[in-house]
This record gives structure tokens, C-alpha cells and sequence, in this order.
């Protein structure tokens, strides 16, 4: 009785009395859960602790740092250490492809007359790289004023310091060329904890890789001028005729190792094979001749993605791939350099080899003797380096035989509707992949799509983040609520994504991202020995980086598709392509996830999108 009395006399308990009391620890003035929606977040509060200490600290640093180097960008030392450092295997986590389209005229789809045709237009390119006549590579924004014959007489005469203002001024913005040099004549070397970019501008020999044979030649004279067009194709004719077995123990495996694995396995190979690997290192490019046709575009992904290990040396720059039916594509090493100088390289070759073929079907290899001008290159293999290739080969095959890779071409509009209807094309197939991963998993993950920094000294890449509060709020809208909102109310969604998606790539493209920001902040304070600040370890950023969705896009004249594989394990790589009037999509995944299904949800999505910009009522 007293302690009741006790409880009903204290301060701030009025009205917890009666036979309820006894239930009750107490009764709190302030309701139990009224902090609770206020509270900050852990992250949020690292966040504002990281921006205000040591992120401050170390973005002044930055600065000056960047100050101290004007010759060139902030990114590029801690960019080139990121894949250089990276110790998995290149092909399948960073090599990634781009198939050429078809040569417009069938009979010169045979497989000499476009090799010799594509390696004569790679020679040509590079020679016109070298002597400084290729077309400087410009983004026209106004291309009636900037692209024509008249300002690049008047621009020419402006001095080098200051002719990125003259183009400027007519809205048109001069890309970063210095990766360019790196095309030919280039290797990644295998070295124990970081690896090494290697170029030897005075070689003069391709590599040619058939049946797991390695062989040179010379396509340069000792003058620096190119063979005649009917001696290279006389040489490959040769080397497609060769009837040597395949090697018991391919070289080429070596090559898909985990890289601390193969430096370990390089020293070894370098003990009385340092001149046949000096050839490969060296070479122009790796020319890898396939001898067998591709069947649909699935198995064109995976021949030019990683083909056989056996056919391929995925550390020279780029590997010119061309299949039994004159299918071709490159697959290139990432390091060095992106899309953006590969893909003009392809553009120049594409156009090149199509418009001014260097030999036709009635062309006649010249009367040489390619069997003193082509060296088979014989490697000496002892049993820890065949114990080496055969445990390497055993574990490409596993990889590749868990990689699946499935594509769609959804037909029912394009770029052109999407601009009619006022939203981004990019915006739009972005959306369907937030939408299709909502539709398969219920989920919204980190989403990753490339962007070229090459308006910039320099610049690599910036990563747009295309899933946001409002690819959110839509996919919702069309997976879980449809029958809630009108045709008006998800086009008004859609136009919301798009805007903010466009402000994104804007951000991006103008160096304006955070991404490669954090990633260069962490970088210092490793570099320094400084400890990992907070906001670094917390599991959002974490998860922020574990890219499930990682993406890729680029559309061209000269390419058919494109690929590369998942970032992740539990992950999707997707490389798009938004054409006039369809959506190409490439999609590569692991046993965690299920790409198939994923691209019939992607399917489904575009096509709701679609409906909704036509004004139409779609059902759930």
C-alpha cells in the first residue's frame, strides 16, 4: 500500500494509478519511441565527422598536391596503382571487349582478307598517331561552327598553350589523348605486388597467335614504312596454313593467372625464353586467329570476351580477334587506358578496312618466302612451368564454365521515341535496370555506369550512381503499385528520373563526381600511413562499392556489341546499347545471380516504359 501511494504522489505520474500500475515499470512524460525518427545515422554522422576532420584535412593535402603536379591529373597516379596493384587475373575482372560489325560487303568477311585488310589499317593508324596527322578527337557541341574546315585551318595556327580556348569558345571541347601511345607496341608485366606498363615504340613485328603457336614478322621495314598489304597477307596466309599441333602446354594460359601467380611463373619462363618473351612483350599487337566460325552472338561474346586462353595473350594491350568466318572484335587490357581510345581506334579500323580495303577477294598474296620471314617462337618449358600451366588452365576452364553470358535486342523503340517523348535514352535503360533487379530480387542495389573524364588533362573515368531516390520511387511505382498511379503520374515519374539522371552524367562528365574524390582521399591517407579514417570502414561505403549492377555503354558505326564481366560475384555485368529505333543488351553473370532471368525482367521494364511515354495503360 505504502509503495502505491509513493508511486502516485511522485512527479510526472498522474494518471498511473488503478490496478493497470502494477503492469508498468513506469509511465515516461515523453513517449518511448519520440527520438526515434530524428536520430542521426551512424553514417550520416561519420559523414559530417569525416567532412569536417580528417576528409577536410586530407582534401587540402589533395590540393596541394595537385598543385604541386599541373602536368597532370590528381587521379592518375592512384588510378594506375588501382589495377596495377589488383592481383586477380585480367581476363574476366578487367579486359573487356568490342566485336566489330560485319564488313558491309559478305565476300570480304573471309577470314585473310579481314585480317590482312584490319592489321593493315592498324598499322596505318598507328603510323598516322605517330607522325601527329591523326584528327585531333573532339566533342562538338555546335559541330556546324567546330567541325569544319575552316576553323581547323584558323585553330591550327593557335599555339598549343592555349588552343583548348579557341575551341572552347565555339563550344567545342578537345578529349585527353595521352593513353593513345599505349595501343601499340605495349604489355602489362606480370610483377610480384604491382605490376608494370611496358612499350617499345621501335619494334616492327605483330604477334599472331593460331592454335596456341605464337609467331612474328616484321610489318615495318628497316625505312619505317609498312610491308606491301600482299606480303602481310602472303605471311598470314602462311601461318593459317601451318599444320603444327597445338602445344601440349599453351603459353597463353599463363596469362589468365592471378597475377602475383604468374610473375612468380614469369621469372621461371625467363630463364632461356627472355628473347621469344621479349617478341611477345614488344610486339605491335597480338593478332589471335580463330579456327572455328561463331554460331549467334552469345558465342561471339564469349569468344572475344575470353575465347580459349590457349589463342589469347590478354596482357598485350589489345588482342585482334578475327574467327574462321571473318567474326571480328578486340578485347583489351584496362590499365593503360578506356573505352574511349579503344573504341576510336576501332571506329578509324572499321572504317578503314570497309571503305578502302587494302586487298579485295581477288588480291594474290606476293611471290615471298614467309617461311624465312615468319618465326615461330619455341618456348622451353620446364616441369614447374607445365605444372604452372596446367594448374592455370584448370582454373580458367572452371571460371569460364560458371560464367554465363545472355543477351537481348528489345525492338519495340529507341533513341528516337525517347527524344520525341523528351527524356534520356541513357536515363531510360537505366531505369529498366533498377526496375528488372526490384522485379527479380526486391532490392535496390549499388549501381555503377562508366563515364569518361577525357574532357579533362589526363582524366580516366567518374562513375555516375544511377540508382537514386527517384529510380526508386519509380520502379516502386510500376513493380509494387501500379494500380495506385495513372499513365500521367508514371510518365511524370519517368521525366523525374530522367532529369535527375542527366544532372548525374552532367556532375560526372564535368569531373564533378565523388566517387573517384573518396577514392583518392583513401588513397592519401594509405599513402601517408595515415589509419583508414571511419568513414571508410563503415558498411555503407562498403556496400556503396560493391557494385552489383556495374554498367557500360557506347554505340558506333563500327561495333556490334560489347561486354565485361560481373565486378562482383553476386553481380551483373551489363553492356547497353541504345540504337535509333532498339536496346541491345549484354549481360554477364555468376551461378549467385541469374542473368537470363534478369534480361526478360530488363525486357518486361523497357517495354512498361515504353507503353507508359506512348500514353498507354499497362497492366501489372
Amino acid at each position: 500500500m505504502a509503495a502505491r501511494q509513493l508511486l502516485r504522489a511522485a512527479p510526472g505520474r498522474r494518471g498511473y494509478s488503478g490496478a493497470g500500475a502494477a503492469e508498468f515499470l513506469h509511465r515516461s512524460i515523453v513517449p518511448t519511441m519520440h527520438y526515434q525518427k530524428s536520430l542521426p545515422r551512424k553514417t550520416e554522422e561519420l559523414t559530417h565527422a569525416f567532412e569536417k576532420g580528417i576528409g577536410r584535412e586530407l582534401h587540402e593535402q589533395l590540393v596541394a598536391q595537385d598543385n604541386q603536379n599541373k602536368h597532370t591529373s590528381y587521379i592518375t597516379g592512384p588510378w594506375f596503382d588501382m589495377y596495377l596493384k589488383a592481383r586477380e587475373p585480367v581476363v574476366l575482372n578487367f579486359n573487356a571487349f568490342m566485336s566489330f560489325n560485319p564488313d558491309p560487303k559478305p565476300e570480304y568477311n573471309d577470314q585473310l582478307i579481314r585480317a590482312t585488310n584490319m592489321t593493315v589499317s592498324a598499322i596505318r593508324f598507328m603510323k598516322t598517331f605517330r607522325a601527329g596527322y591523326l584528327e585531333p578527337e573532339v566533342f562538338h557541341l555546335n559541330p556546324e561552327k567546330s567541325d569544319t574546315e575552316i576553323f581547323k585551318k584558323i585553330i591550327r595556327f593557335v599555339p598549343s598553350s592555349v588552343s583548348w580556348f579557341g575551341a572552347y569558345m565555339v563550344n567545342a571541347y578537345p578529349l585527353d589523348m595521352s593513353q593513345y601511345f599505349r595501343l601499340f607496341n605495349s604489355t602489362r608485366l606480370p610483377k610480384l605486388n604491382k605490376d608494370e606498363l611496358y612499350t617499345d615504340e621501335k619494334a616492327k613485328h605483330l604477334l599472331v597467335l593460331r592454335n596456341g603457336n605464337f609467331y612474328v614478322f616484321d610489318v615495318i621495314d628497316r625505312d619505317g614504312n609498312m610491308l606491301k598489304p600482299s606480303e602481310i597477307q602472303a605471311h598470314l596466309k602462311y601461318i593459317l596454313s601451318d599444320n603444327s599441333p597445338a602445344p601440349a602446354f599453351p603459353l597463353g594460359y599463363l596469362s589468365s593467372e592471378n597475377r602475383d601467380t604468374w610473375a612468380l611463373l614469369r621469372k621461371n619462363l625467363e630463364n632461356g625464353n627472355e628473347e621469344a618473351l621479349q617478341k611477345v612483350d614488344s610486339a605491335m599487337f597480338c593478332l589471335s586467329l580463330d579456327d572455328f566460325p561463331v554460331k549467334d552472338f552469345v558465342h561471339v561474346s564469349h569468344t572475344m570476351l575470353h575465347g580459349d586462353a590457349a589463342n589469347r595473350w590478354y596482357d598485350k594491350s589489345f588482342n585482334l580477334i578475327i574467327t574462321k568466318d571473318g567474326t571480328a572484335g578486340i578485347n583489351f587490357e584496362h590499365s593503360w587506358g578506356d573505352g574511349v581510345a579503344v573504341l576510336r581506334f576501332q571506329n578509324e579500323v572499321f572504317k578503314d578496312s570497309t571503305t578502302t580495303p587494302a586487298i579485295s577477294p581477288q588480291s594474290q598474296p606476293a611471290s615471298v618466302d614467309s617461311s624465312r620471314a615468319v618465326q615461330k617462337l619455341d618456348f622451353k618449358l620446364n616441369d614447374a612451368l607445365k605444372a604452372g600451366i596446367t594448374k592455370a588452365k584448370q582454373k580458367f576452364d572452371a571460371t569460364v564454365e560458371s560464367l554465363s553470358l545472355n543477351l537481348i535486342q528489345f525492338q519495340e523503340g529507341g533513341k528516337e521515341l525517347l527524344k520525341q517523348k523528351k527524356v534520356s535514352p541513357d536515363a531510360v535503360a537505366q531505369l529498366a535496370f533498377q526496375m528488372a533487379f526490384l522485379r527479380q530480387y526486391d532490392q535496390t542495389v549499388a549501381t555503377y555506369e562508366s563515364c569518361s573524364t577525357a574532357a579533362f588533362k589526363h582524366g580516366r573515368t567518374e562513375t555516375i550512381r544511377p540508382a537514386t531516390v527517384h529510380t526508386k520511387k519509380c520502379s516502386e511505382a510500376f513493380v509494387k503499385e501500379l494500380s495506385k498511379h495513372s499513365t500521367e503520374e508514371l510518365q511524370k515519374l519517368i521525366v523525374e528520373c530522367s532529369k535527375y539522371h542527366g544532372r548525374l552524367t552532367k556532375e560526372a562528365a564535368m569531373g564533378q563526381g565523388f566517387d573517384r574524390h573518396l577514392f583518392s582521399l583513401r588513397y592519401l591517407a594509405l599513402s601517408k600511413g595515415l589509419p583508414l579514417p571511419d568513414f571508410y570502414q563503415d558498411q555503407a561505403y562498403a556496400r556503396l562499392n560493391h557494385n552489383i549492377i556495374s554498367t557500360s555503354t557506347l554505340v558506333s558505326p563500327a561495333v556490334q556489341l560489347g561486354g565485361f564481366g560481373p565486378v562482383v560475384a553476386d553481380g551483373f555485368g551489363v553492356g547497353y546499347q541504345v540504337h535509333d529505333d532498339w536496346i541491345g543488351c549484354n549481360v554477364s553473370s555468376y551461378p549467385a545471380r541469374n542473368g537470363k532471368e534478369f534480361l526478360q525482367c530488363i525486357h518486361k521494364s523497357l517495354e512498361d516504359i515504353f507503353n507508359v511515354l506512348k500514353g498507354k495503360k499497362i497492366g501489372s
